[in-house]
């Protein structure tokens, strides 16, 4: 008796290890499927690296005119901090929000030229697709991260070399521009035509840009305008690099609830746009 369930208890533990070791060996192929998708979508900067310059265009003039005029005006209140420093962390933020919003009229492309249909029929899965292409978009945004570093250099941002704050700072752009980006991907997989999805993108960047605390601090925001920028990502983005960003630069927030809002958001919209992704060639 004592045998048997010795025996039993034996094929249990061999069936918990099988299985331990079929779940590790998912996790590492979904992660190199990912790595492929993101790959094959850094390989077009090849094509057209001029593209991350271009983007670059509009966060540099709000730093070169907009903040050295309000830098002068001193009408923002701002506390211990300059309002160059603190809004060049609100430009990043910018940056990598435009980089990423427009990403999804990529996935129209795709689809005209048939590129999709082959991806759908692949043995990858949806999310691997998803999160490939949402990675890809926050190695791009990396790029927009060295543009505005090198501009807050020359407007002499009091900028924090730290390691482990550029190690954080990286971590933000990557992840938030993977957030985007999968909101960009969601948008096209709704809308399927480039004009509309143009339309839709120009509509949505000057809302989440203005409803969030990249120019302004929210304690000065009407109420109606605090609660949308409480539900914002962008707002959670700025907040963390502001504190990684800027020596003196603090998190209103708190670090850890920043990663946590927006890496709870980017799984929420990931799991969206894998459902809705096989709808862009409908």
């Amino acid at each position: 008796m004592y045998q048997e369930r010795g025996t039993q208890q034996a094929d249990l533990d061999n069936y918990r290890t099988i299985s331990k070791y079929n779940l590790f060996k998912r996790a590492i192929n979904l992660i190199n499927k990912i790595l492929v998708i993101a790959e094959l979508e850094v390989r077009k900067l090849k094509h057209d690296p001029t593209e991350l310059f271009t983007r670059a265009a509009q966060p540099a003039l709000w730093m070169l005119v907009f903040g050295e005029v309000f830098t002068r005006v001193r009408a923002i209140p701002t506390g211990n901090l300059t309002y160059m420093d603190f809004m060049a962390p609100g430009i990043l933020a910018q940056s990598v929000l435009f980089v990423a919003i427009f990403y999804g009229i990529a996935i129209i492309w795709e689809r005209d030229l048939g590129i999709v249909h082959k991806l759908l029929v692949s043995p990858t899965p949806r999310t691997a697709l998803v999160l490939g292409k949402a990675l890809s978009a926050g190695i791009r945004a990396i790029s927009q991260a060295v543009i505005i570093y090198i501009l807050s250099l020359l407007l002499k941002v009091d900028l924090s070399w730290q390691p482990i704050n550029l190690i954080g700072i990286l971590l933000i752009v990557i992840i938030s521009a993977s957030l985007f980006s999968t909101f960009s991907l969601i948008i096209a997989c709704i809308v399927k035509t480039r004009e509309r999805f143009m339309g839709i993108g120009q509509v949505l960047t000057m809302p989440l840009f203005f409803a969030s605390n990249a120019i302004y601090p929210i304690d000065i925001m009407p109420e109606w305008l605090k609660a949308l920028a409480h539900i914002n990502p962008l707002t959670y983005e700025v907040d963390a690099l502001r504190a990684f960003m800027i020596n003196g630069g603090q998190s209103v927030y708190g670090i850890g609830f920043d990663f946590f809002a927006l890496t709870l958001s980017m799984i929420f919209l990931t799991a969206i746009a894998a459902r809705l992704y096989p709808n862009v060639v409908r």
